[in-house]
């Protein structure tokens, strides 16, 4: 089943309490999925969940595309998967582990406020006290605070620049920095467990670590994760054509400087039962 729908305005009902963007210029393509859940083999992540193919932000650092072998120029064709909520709730019985929300594609794009999947997946899951970790630069996680604090959960919000020029070029469909660390804020507040995903480092913090640092510790953030730009890839190649890279030092530097804050720091991908991304049995 497939059905198209125009964006001109965006694609769906606007909330102003977040900061989703309303430039969105693609198109939705509603589908059915046979299953909800697939194999992780991401630390402290049993299955995967993604209510939506393809994303919204056009993040030009994206590793997803590569890793799941789709065509870059494609990927902004964003495919809702409207029965996953469904296939979810029979999928779990004699079932048990933790759920990773938005392993490949951002389950808070701009879909996620006309859709809803997201929350509908969570609905479900809570029914059934499944941990679950969400991964997500949207703030539109702030909508669903009544159900992510009555549950095992962990959230990483991505932040990974100050500045919103360069957060237009490089995260033309995200939103703003400043509205993630206001969900890390709220999240924090609200009793949820919340680190801040920083990552890749790129080359625009150089200069700013302190700033930067400061800022993540003033959001409420007692965790973070460090994640590196691998150098041997093509999405590397292709921010190197763009005048974009990896920076180790810089990398180096905003450790030091969120440790020296208090916070904990670990690497993405880190089997390290103090990193936020190995949690069996998330508390």
């Amino acid at each position: 089943m497939k059905d198209w729908f125009g964006t001109e305005d965006g694609g769906g009902t606007r909330l102003p309490e977040f900061q989703n963007r309303d430039r969105w210029d693609g198109v939705y393509e509603t589908v059915t999925c046979r299953r909800a859940l697939s194999p992780s083999g991401l630390p402290g992540i049993d299955y995967a969940l993604n209510p939506y193919g393809g994303c919204e932000h056009g993040c030009v650092y994206c590793y997803a595309p590569e890793v799941t072998h789709s065509p870059w120029d494609t990927w902004r064709v964003v495919r809702v998967r409207v029965n996953i909520a469904d296939r979810l709730a029979a999928e779990l019985p004699g079932l048990s582990g933790t759920v990773g929300i938005g392993t490949v594609t951002d389950p808070y794009q701009g879909a996620e406020a006309r859709f809803m999947l997201t929350r509908r997946c969570l609905e479900v899951l809570s029914a059934r006290r499944f941990p679950v970790h969400v991964h997500t630069k949207s703030d539109l996680v702030l909508r669903d605070t009544d159900l992510l604090s009555g549950m095992k959960c962990i959230v990483g919000v991505t932040v990974t620049g100050l500045d919103e020029r360069g957060s237009k070029i490089l995260e033309p469909g995200a939103p703003m920095p400043e509205a993630r660390l206001r969900a890390i804020k709220r999240l924090s507040d609200a009793g949820i467990r919340v680190y801040a995903l920083i990552g890749p480092v790129l080359d625009r913090l150089e200069g700013q670590e302190e700033e930067f640092c400061d800022a993540v510790a003033a959001a409420g953030a007692k965790e973070a994760v460090l994640d590196r730009l691998n150098p041997r890839t093509e999405l590397s190649a292709r921010l190197a054509r763009m005048g974009v890279s990896g920076s180790p030092a810089a990398l180096g530097k905003i450790r030091d400087g969120l440790e020296a804050r208090g916070i904990s720091v670990s690497d993405a991908f880190q089997r390290s039962r103090r990193s936020p991304c190995y949690q069996p049995g998330v508390t």
